[in-house]
């Protein structure tokens, strides 16, 4: 069968050539499927020829022999099926062997062919033995042929019918061949491919263990392809983890079928990187201090960079991201990274990305989901040991679809998978919309699909479910929404898949990777004919108001096929009924629906098999169907505690006898607006949380609820109410302690404040010292019992040569902080040196992306001169003390200095010398480090001049704190005289007011916010600059009222005219006098003036223009001491064109007081390429009519008129020429009427003709290839065809030119071009254009390379199966079905035969071959004349006869049956012609 094709697969007109190759079981199937109907009719058997044959041989020994059943496969004699022979009557379907397309399918043929040969030469030997059958038989044939042609007339209809009906051409994809499994080494390639059939053309899918694996996700690392029908995936530079099971999902309209293939990535284990330090002989394990004994080093491990509590929304992507330093550097050592989620691993997935750069370790979360909230931790783990980092993300809802709808549950998972349900469980939101959540919806999707489906009719309350209806052995993903009276909340995340299958068979599955999804089964071999025992150890696992699941064990004997049907009995009843009456379970658990709440029952199982139902098991207790859950109670006391100025802490009593609980939901309100808002979105299970994104200063009320299955408790009472600030606690150590003076008894020390304060101010700083002698420090002493609000103070009687150290406390309103660190031995002698002593309590102001401000205190030690400049140094921070650098190259002669040029992202150090006549003198401390960046929010100072004229300097701040101030300093020295500036404060805004400015008001204003991360600002006041802001305080006293609009007249309703302007500002104390040529005009019938106050706009109306309103308009407007004026001057031709387009105003006003066309006519043109003449018309009533006229005679729409639209319609079907002409409609009633006309003749008919044409052109489909047998065929489809339409076929960019070989055409709504007997010649771009009086449009196609190959070979197979088709050999006709003779008559048969070449002819009786002699005379004249002759019939001619024809493109037979009888019988001869 597989050298051969069926016809019905030769002739399909969507035949895939492909099919060809397949040598497949299936295809036998579906030929014997497709040709059940006819034997069926038929009584006939498929054994083949062979079975024909051995019914033939049964008959010699019967004296009424059976009738062999016609069959039309031919099998060898290994019962092999080898081909088929199509008898004459079958019409189109005979057959006909074609062109083989393999040298093994003409193989296949020839043997068939031989076989047949064989089977027909000893059919003839058979035919001499049956000579001697009784007459009885002609009745049998008779009936027999008349049955065999009466099917062949219903079976060739219903194959008609069957061609014609295209959804019977659908089939679900099919694998020709699966991608196949790899194994590969790192960084090597890996391409899976597959071959899909189906129809229509699947859609295939790539998946990564159930996850859809998309290219642009990953670009480069993977390349998907499909090309006929050849699907590809190919992973580039394979790493470990692309080891996994792939998925290749082919689904179309009528199913989907997956095909699964491994890939494994083998790493090679080669010898330690080179880079790295030999490793020791000893064993590589880490010592307690961190000793890598393997490398002989230890890792020191600092993570920086890192990220803080972060807050996003559901749907949003976000990462965290520090940075990790490792010492030493281990060129290509890669430490081990962990992120964890409440303290649980977590590992790449669909919805977590892990990256690792080297140097920085990411986490992306990339959709996100209220499953994501928590505490997260990055672990960075050395063989020296690991260090961590954790801050919380907040997962906030998205905006629901309808206002007022719920949040979305979250965390669905699923429990107890069996083969009939599976347990579905959620937590609650903590956001109800407004109306309490009535209940739940469960929905399911099978994996592989994206169709999901709702499990539940009726909501659910509890936030468990069992899940029921499924497929045993698919697995399924599960997801939850919320309702409440306003409507759906958005779907939870998908849980992860579950398979619907039986516990023990998970027990018993066979070994799998661990990467993949599969479980195989293995089934124990049953006994069979048991009747399965009594099930054992019933029990009720779970019992809600709306499900009980019950849990058993197996019978010890359950035979085959085991099964359980269980039985509920109200209590008090002894009336059991079984509950899955219809449907059988399969697992031991199941879950019963629909009892009614309230009510006691008891339940009991049977199991059951084919043997028969067993016994029942022993019956439950008594069990009243309820909640047995109840809702936790409210939890206790809320207690508030300030953390940060962003959070709180807020703690509370644990819920008393809480079941199952889940854990607590934690709302805010700001203090008296009872508008309560989340703080977390997944509940948290202890009884302290941190409430992070809390406005600073702003009061907050704190309350809890308790979460568990059974709902949500009510809310605990409120805490006390609580302000968002700092909590204030002792100050750090300050650092830094230097000395900047030092004589015979005393020193002077200076110090650096600390970098946390406490929360507050610091108040004060107390100094100790002790002695060191040889070494050994003495005890500490405190040099100061009151304390010192500066970082400096000098430490009196002290000892002359002494060594000494000193520490520093610094004190808040919390108390007094730890000690600093010791400083430096500094001894107590007297400097004499000439130079100053170094500045001190250096500070950076004003820090930008590229530069700031640095101020200092003046050195305490002098020197010998007085300081007359400083020098400031500078270094990147991570610099060697090699780089430091000198900023300014001339002495700074102030103690502040404005450095620029930072590089931004930079982190410097600065340091300042100070200098005297004697010289330089030794640098400051450096300061801490400064990083060159404008912090968010960050604000320059602006100067500002207001209505008045008064000039003032603005600093504003959004970072404010409760204790913040904002300094004011003049040449950054604070300022102490308020003679010259007033001093404004509100909320965040500072202003400083200058009374009277001038020259002495010069210089550098600066402000700083203090309790700030450093804002502050300045304002360089010059001389220029000065100037300039007199100069705009004296137009602001003396102002002027300014214009938004000049004035401007305009045209109203009615042709009114209207002078107007609009002013930027007025007050209500604002006046305006209208003047006409120098005269002041007022209120009248021909004046009508408006001022409205509110907007600025002054018009005045007049109700039409005459000749005497020729001249200038002028309004001028007063407003205290501000004054303006506008003028507008109509004359000569401006003034005419304005009157004339009034009166026409006043015309169409008066037209469309009375029916009127809003849009005149025009036309458009319909995808079916209707032409539409529309116009629009307004102010129409119910007795107002519309006439339409072409070339002055009325024509009748072919619509209802219905002026409720405002518009009205007249379509031309099949535009022609015929339809050119003059276009009019009128609208009128007793108001009046209006006209409007189209001119479509000429050019207006020809515009109408290309919009027609476009639309034709634009409705065209894409050039598609078909190959006939006369060659190739070119065709685009239209929704209409015009005649004149003008269409130009192109090839490779040129005009064809037509001829007998190419021509084109139309046929309906069909426009192709036919190539006939194509060449190589033939290949190339063709094209057909439309023409549309514009650019025009072109479809085109390629035919070349494979299109053009296949086209081709389509052509050749379809030509040859036509050439075959007419030569093949036939029997034309003229031989009888039956005839019947007398004994001693002669017959004669004739019959017409063609074929070329000239047939072979052959006559069988009964199956063997006949020769001719003297009594059977046998001719075939001039090849196209076949005669039959028997000189004088006896009764031994009775029997079957047929003629067989054939040649190289077929063969055909011909039967008839010859019947003779004895002259006794006195029948009449008869001959059936067929």
């Amino acid at each position: 069968m597989s050298g051969s094709l069926p016809f019905y697969q030769k002739h399909h007109r969507h035949y895939d050539r492909g099919y060809r190759s397949r040598e497949t079981q299936s295809a036998i199937s579906q030929y014997q499927q497709s040709s059940s109907s006819y034997s069926a009719h038929s009584k006939s058997s498929s054994k083949g020829l062979a079975a024909t044959f051995s019914a033939l041989d049964e008959s010699r020994l019967s004296p009424l022999p059976k009738r062999a059943k016609p069959t039309y496969l031919a099998m060898d004699k290994e019962n092999q099926i080898i081909g088929y022979v199509v008898p004459i009557f079958r019409g189109s379907q005979e057959y006909a062997s074609g062109l083989s397309d393999t040298e093994e399918a003409r193989l296949k043929e020839s043997s068939g062919y031989m076989a047949r040969r064989g089977l027909f030469t000893s059919g003839v030997e058979m035919e001499r033995s049956e000579r001697s059958e009784h007459t009885s038989r002609r009745a049998v044939m008779r009936e027999s042929a008349e049955r065999i042609s009466l099917t062949k007339r219903i079976h060739e209809n219903e194959e008609y019918h069957k061609r014609m009906n295209e959804d019977n051409l659908m089939h679900t994809p099919e694998f020709v061949i699966k991608p196949r499994s790899h194994t590969v080494w790192e960084k090597q390639c890996v391409r899976l491919h597959c071959t899909v059939s189906g129809w229509p053309e699947p859609r295939v899918v790539w998946y990564k263990n159930n996850v859809s694996i998309d290219p642009m996700s990953d670009p480069g690392k993977y390349k998907v392809e499909s090309k006929y029908n050849v699907h590809s995936l190919e992973i580039n530079r394979c790493d470990f983890d692309d080891t996994a099971q792939y998925r290749v999902s082919a689904m179309n309209s009528k199913g989907e079928l997956s095909a699964f293939a491994s890939v494994v990535v083998k790493r090679f284990k080669g010898e330690f990187e080179e880079d790295l330090p030999t490793p020791s002989q000893q064993k590589a394990n880490s010592e307690p201090d961190g000793w890598v004994c393997e490398y002989g080093i230890t890792f020191e491990t600092h993570i920086v960079d890192k990220f803080d509590v972060s807050f996003g929304r559901e749907g949003e992507t976000m990462s965290l991201g520090c940075t990790v330093i490792i010492y030493p550097s281990l060129q290509r050592y890669k430490p081990e990274i962990e992120w964890y989620r409440d303290d649980k691993l977590l590992t790449p997935s669909k919805w977590v990305q892990t990256h690792w750069s080297g140097e920085r370790a990411t986490l992306t979360l990339t959709h996100l989901n209220k499953e994501d909230e928590g505490l997260y931790t990055v672990r960075v783990i050395t063989k020296s040991g690991y260090e961590s980092h954790s801050a919380y993300v907040f997962v906030r809802d998205s905006d629901a679809e309808v206002e007022g709808a719920p949040a979305a549950p979250l965390d669905v998972v699923c429990h107890e998978a069996n083969k009939d349900y599976i347990i579905i469980s959620w937590k609650q939101p903590a956001v109800d919309g407004g109306s309490p959540i009535m209940g739940y919806f469960v929905d399911r999707c099978e994996v592989g699909t994206t169709h999901w489906i709702q499990c539940n009719d009726t909501p659910v309350k509890f936030a468990r479910f069992p899940v029921t209806g499924l497929v045993e052995g698919r697995s399924y993903s599960f997801r939850v929404r919320a309702v409440n009276k306003a409507g759906m909340s958005h779907p939870s995340r998908a849980s992860l898949p579950a398979a619907a299958m039986d516990p023990s068979d998970r027990a018993r599955k066979g070994t799998s990777a661990p990467w993949t999804g599969q479980i195989i089964v293995t089934e124990e071999e049953p006994s069979e004919g048991v009747v399965p025992s009594k099930p054992c150890d019933l029990t009720i696992t779970e019992a809600t108001r709306n499900y009980v699941v019950l849990s058993w064990k197996p019978p010890s004997e359950k035979g085959e096929g085991a099964m359980y049907y269980v039985e509920k009995c109200i209590v008090g009843t002894d009336s059991w009924q079984r509950v899955n009456t219809e449907i059988p379970v399969k697992s031991p658990r199941f879950a019963l629906f629909d009892l009614a709440e309230g009510k006691a029952y008891m339940f009991r199982v049977r199991a059951c098999n084919s043997a028969g139902v067993g016994e029942p098991s022993e019956h439950t207790e008594a069990t009243t169907v309820g909640d047995k859950l109840d809702i936790p109670s409210a939890p206790g006391r809320v207690v508030p505690t300030r953390n940060t100025d962003t959070s709180i802490v807020v703690s509370w009593e644990a819920s008393k006898n809480a079941k199952e609980l889940v854990g607590y939901y934690i709302e805010a309100s700001l203090a008296g607006k009872n508008v309560w808002e989340p703080c977390n979105n997944k509940p948290v299970k202890g009884t302290r949380f941190i409430c992070h994104g809390l406005t600073t200063g702003e009061t907050y009320v704190f309350r809890v609820r308790a979460v568990n299955a059974a709902g949500l408790s009510e809310c605990s009472q409120e805490s006390e109410a609580i302000e968002v600030k700092a909590a204030i606690a002792s100050p750090a150590p300050p650092f830094g302690i230097c000395v900047l003076e030092c004589v015979r008894d005393s020193m002077v020390l200076a110090w650096k404040q600390p970098a946390f304060i406490g929360g507050a101010d610091i108040t004060g700083y107390f100094v100790d010292y002790r002695e060191v002698n040889g070494g050994v420090p003495g005890k500490w002493h405190e040099a100061n019992i009151k304390s010192v609000s500066e970082r400096a103070y000098r430490v009196s009687d002290l000892k002359e040569n002494v060594n000494y150290q000193f520490q520093v406390r610094a004190a808040n309103m919390a108390g007094v902080g730890i000690p600093s660190i010791p400083s430096e031995v500094f001894k107590c002698e007297e400097w004499t040196i000439a130079v100053p002593g170094p500045p001190h309590d250096l500070q950076a102001l004003e820090v930008r992306k590229t530069s700031l401000v640095l101020l200092w205190k003046p050195p305490v030690y002098q020197g010998r001169d007085e300081v007359n400049g400083y020098y400031v140094d500078i270094k990147e921070a991570e610099a060697d003390f090699e780089a430091w650098r000198g900023v300014n190259e001339k002495a700074c002669p102030n103690r502040y200095l404005k450095v620029s040029n930072l590089k931004e992202g930079e982190t410097y150090v600065f340091r300042v010398r100070a200098q005297n006549k004697a010289g330089v003198s030794k640098p400051s401390e450096p300061t801490e480090p400064v990083l060159a960046v404008t912090k968010p929010g960050t604000k320059d100072m602006v100067v500002d001049v207001d209505d008045d004229g008064v000039i003032s300097l603005i600093f504003e701040c959004d970072s404010l704190t409760p204790d913040s101030q904002f300094i004011w300093s003049k040449n950054y020295e604070e300022m102490t005289d308020t003679s010259r500036m007033t001093i404004e404060t509100k909320g965040g805004k500072s202003r400083a007011i200058f009374n009277n400015p001038d020259v002495e008001d010069i210089g550098i204003y600066s402000c700083l916010v203090s309790h700030t991360d450093g804002s502050s600002g300045s304002y360089t006041l010059t001389e220029e600059g000065l100037k300039e802001l007199l100069k705009i305080s004296h137009d602001h006293k003396f102002p002027i009222i300014p214009l938004k609009t000049e004035l401007a007249v305009e045209l109203q309703e009615k042709g009114k005219v209207r002078f107007w302007l609009q002013a930027e500002k007025i007050t209500a104390n604002g006046k305006v006098e209208y003047v006409f040529n120098d005269n002041v005009v007022s209120q009248g019938e021909k004046y009508k003036m408006n001022f409205d106050k509110n907007t600025g706009v002054i018009e005045m109306v007049m109700e039409s223009l005459g000749d005497q309103d020729e001249g200038t308009y002028t309004f001028q407007l007063q407003d205290g001491k501000a004054k303006n004026q506008s003028s507008l001057v109509l004359i000569g031709d401006v003034f005419q064109k304005l009157k004339k387009e009034s009166e026409f105003q006043r015309k169409e006003w008066i037209r469309k007081q009375g029916p009127h066309f809003v849009e005149y006519m025009s036309y458009e043109v319909t995808p079916e390429c209707i032409v539409r003449l529309k116009c629009k018309v307004g102010n129409m009533k119910k007795e107002s009519v519309a006439l339409w006229y072409k070339d002055g005679r009325e024509v009748q729409a072919n619509e209802k008129l219905d002026f409720s639209e405002g518009w009205l319609h007249l379509e031309i079907a099949q535009i022609s020429k015929k339809d050119a002409g003059v276009y009019e409609v009128i609208v009128k009633d007793d108001r009046g009427k209006d006209t409007s006309t189209l001119n479509l003749t000429d050019q207006g008919f020809k515009d109408l003709m290309n919009e027609v044409f476009r639309v034709i052109a634009n409705s065209s489909t894409p050039l598609k290839i078909q190959s006939t047998e006369e060659g190739i065929r070119l065709y685009t489809f239209v929704n209409y065809y015009n005649d004149e339409l003008h269409v130009t076929w192109h090839y490779k960019d040129a005009p064809i030119s037509f001829s007998d070989r190419i021509k084109s055409g139309v046929v309906g709504e069909q426009l192709w071009l036919q190539i006939t007997e194509p060449t190589e010649k033939d290949k190339g771009k063709y094209a057909i254009e439309f023409f549309d009086g514009k650019g025009g449009l072109q479809r085109t196609v390629e035919l070349s390379g494979q299109a053009f190959d296949d086209a081709y070979a389509e052509f050749q197979r379809l030509k040859a199966a036509a050439i075959a088709e007419r030569n093949r050999a036939r029997v034309a006709g003229g031989l009888p079905d039956v005839v019947t003779i007398q004994e001693g008559k002669a017959l004669n048969l004739t019959c017409n035969i063609s074929g070329d070449p000239v047939p072979e002819v052959t006559w069988l009786k009964n199956e063997r071959e006949m020769v001719s002699d003297d009594h059977y005379i046998l001719k075939f004249e001039s090849g196209k004349f076949a005669s039959f002759t028997i000189s004088q019939v006896n009764t031994a001619d009775s029997g079957k006869y047929s003629i067989l024809v054939k040649n190289k493109y077929g063969t055909e037979s011909g039967e008839f049956t010859v019947s003779v009888f004895i002259p006794d019988e006195a029948n009449p001869p008869v001959v059936k012609r067929k």
